[in-house]
């Protein structure tokens, strides 16, 4: 931490008083944890032993919710251990990973929003040649897409950065996202650059596809009877409010990475654990 250059290990150093609310923490924190992974997996098992929610929708919301789960698993087991140990510390290639599953299981939900989108698009604004295009096959291809891509943009950015030297070995948060970058001893263009083709690829792109589609069902529903406003209205809105909430979560790990500093460390603590704690709840909400 305080000692040479090639240190492995890295303290996260972005916990508030953690020494007189750490049970408190701890027990709302495991609380959540469970409450998640209980009720996703329920959820899935339901979807997967009835084969009549066998539809694209369904795969669909099962997916995400799986994607959940293991983005808390990621997260949670870590932040239990740090709220009990005297020292919040991780080692580098440890930081690493949970900085890859963070990025690429954040990278997929938006994947797997706007897969969702395109089903309710077809579902809604096509429903005679909605059997045709959402085949089997097809929302194979397109869950596979959702992780794959992602998986593998994220892998090159963890491969450009993982050798730069570092400088710094406390971390201003509490998990290693954006912030592992202010480490550095200095800025590489070419992870600045792929970083932005990055953002473009697996968050614009599927941002700007998602609200075209939904625009496009609301516009041909509002034309429709009332009982395809009323199904449009259904569908998209919860799809809508989580797509809102964690644009918004995004858009501050962004910041983070080009503002720093000028964040308090109590109102990045704050919108961490609405990532962590809130988000995957919102889903779990949502979805069903």
């Amino acid at each position: 931490m305080d000692g040479q250059v090639n240190e492995t290990y890295l303290t996260l150093d972005g916990h508030v008083k953690l020494y007189k609310y750490k049970y408190l923490y701890f027990v709302v924190t495991l609380t959540v944890y469970i409450f998640i992974v209980i009720s996703n997996l329920t959820i899935v098992y339901l979807i997967w032993v009835h084969k009549n929610l066998h539809e694209p929708m369904y795969i669909f919301i099962a997916a995400l919710l799986l994607n959940s789960v293991v983005f808390s698993t990621n997260i949670y087991p870590k932040l239990l251990s740090d709220f009990l140990s005297e020292k919040q510390v991780i080692s580098y290639p440890a930081c690493y990973l949970q900085f890859f599953l963070y990025y690429f299981l954040g990278a997929s939900e938006f994947s797997l929003l706007a897969a969702m989108a395109y089903d309710r698009y077809v579902s809604i604004c096509k429903p005679l040649q909605y059997a045709t295009i959402m085949k089997r096959s097809t929302v194979s291809i397109y869950l596979s897409l959702a992780w794959l891509v992602p998986a593998c943009l994220i892998a090159v950015m963890v491969i450009l950065s993982a050798n730069i030297k570092l400088c710094k070995f406390n971390i201003n948060g509490i998990l290693c996202n954006n912030s592992i970058y202010s480490l550095h001893c200095v800025d590489s263009k070419v992870q600045t650059v792929f970083g932005a083709v990055v953002l473009v690829l697996t968050l614009l792109f599927p941002l700007l596809f998602i609200v075209f589609t939904y625009t496009r069902i609301f516009i041909i529903s509002y034309s429709s009877s009332k009982e395809v406003r009323k199904k449009a209205a259904h569908t998209c809105m919860p799809h809508l409010l989580v797509l809102i909430s964690f644009s918004c979560l995004c858009a501050f790990d962004v910041i983070i990475a080009r503002l720093g500093s000028n964040f308090t460390k109590v109102v990045r603590l704050i919108m961490t654990l609405q990532a962590v704690l809130y988000h995957p709840l919102l889903i779990q909400s949502y979805m069903v």
